[in-house]
């Protein structure tokens, strides 16, 4: 009988200690405005600490299951994701806040579609080009069909509107199909016209067309739509090479809005310093190594594409959020990845993670 194999050991510790970064930073950002919305500063943390466990339960158990049904399962998957992206923005049916209807309220609880759609996508795209790669050499029998399906899921996003989960599916779709063997003149080509679509869009949405005009000057709309990025950056300059301490943070006191959400890595440089933003973007780093040395060493092509687009997930979707909270790049609502706040988001995350362990359970390569 054949020996089963432990899992990635670095990949699992990574994330518990990301993990455990995250919730003492929910912790600490989050007091000033869970005070302020429900009397008790310990609101937020112990739903963060709720969904971060039962994270853990289905890590586990997607850890010990066989990754490869998955693949047969994608294709449903993918359509339950279309007809949850199609549902949410319906009014009264999707919830609406700051003028985007991206969630389902159920009570107390949300539930963002969009993160089923990066796992659907994620898992469909593998699984399809696992088992016809061979036809990516043909732009219209092999890349066209999957630029239709992004083509769906882009435009459901954007009626939310969500323009950086838009951004994140085509990002980590289009290294699936590049790593699965997609030609490179053929992103070549349509690299323009993307460019002149995203154009548009931004030019013709007046949220976007604001957040664009407030990233080239934050300073000239301090009040308006300049406040996050301006005091985002206040947070991180006053930080400095050590920070000001842990729980010590002058902008969570509702100077950033949510600030133990999309801008929790303002007030983790503010508390922690240099120092702190180094530990955690190097453990960020670890995890992108681990999981490529994961998809490197799959047992099959699925497998090796699975691996490929979650670790891409989770690098691409860091990557910009720590570009949005220096003002590197136009505001735009992005979680930072094991940090901010949201259930849906945290529990779809350790689900990936369990499926990563999973493959490497079968992937021959050297544990550490």
């Amino acid at each position: 009988m054949k020996t089963r194999r432990a899992f990635d050991f670095g990949i699992f510790i990574t994330v518990l200690i990301l993990l455990s970064l995250g919730l003492i930073m929910v912790l600490s950002a989050s007091m000033p405005t869970a005070y302020n919305t429900n009397h008790d500063v310990y609101y937020i943390f112990k739903r963060q600490l709720l969904y971060a466990l039962v994270g853990i339960v289905a890590m586990f158990l997607a850890a010990n299951f066989d990754y490869k049904i998955l693949g047969k399962l994608s294709p449903y998957l993918l359509i339950f994701s279309i007809v949850l992206l199609a549902l949410v923005i319906v009014p009264g049916i999707g919830f609406e806040s700051n003028n985007a209807r991206r969630w389902f309220k159920f009570g107390p609880v949300q539930f963002q579609p969009s993160e089923v759609a990066k796992l659907a996508v994620i898992l469909f795209f593998s699984y399809s080009l696992s088992k016809r790669k061979d036809q990516l050499s043909s732009f219209f029998k092999g890349m066209f069909p999957y630029l239709l399906l992004l083509g769906v899921f882009a435009g459901l996003l954007l009626l939310e509107p969500h323009l950086s989960g838009t951004l994140i599916i085509i990002a980590v779709a289009s290294i699936i199909l590049f790593t699965a063997g997609a030609r490179i003149s053929h992103f070549i080509i349509l690299g323009l016209p993307a460019v002149l679509g995203l154009a548009t869009v931004v030019a013709f949405v007046p949220y976007m067309r604001a957040r664009v005009l407030s990233f080239l000057d934050p300073w000239k709309d301090l009040q308006g739509d300049g406040w996050q990025a301006v005091q985002s950056l206040y947070a991180i300059g006053s930080g400095g090479l050590f920070g000001r301490g842990l729980g010590r943070s002058m902008q969570k006191f509702l100077y950033i809005p949510e600030p133990h959400n999309d801008f929790i890595f303002s007030i983790l440089a503010e508390e922690l310093g240099y120092i702190g933003v180094l530990a955690v973007l190097l453990l960020f780093l670890i995890f992108i190594w681990r999981g490529l040395k994961v998809a490197m060493n799959a047992p099959d092509v699925f497998g090796s594409l699975v691996a490929t687009g979650i670790t891409s997930h989770i690098a691409v979707q860091s990557l910009l959020n720590v570009a949005v909270v220096t003002s590197s790049v136009p505001p735009t609502g992005v979680s930072l990845p094991f940090f901010s706040y949201g259930g849906s988001a945290l529990l779809l995350l350790m689900c990936e993670v369990g499926i990563l362990l999973n493959i490497s359970r079968n992937a021959n390569y050297e544990r550490i």
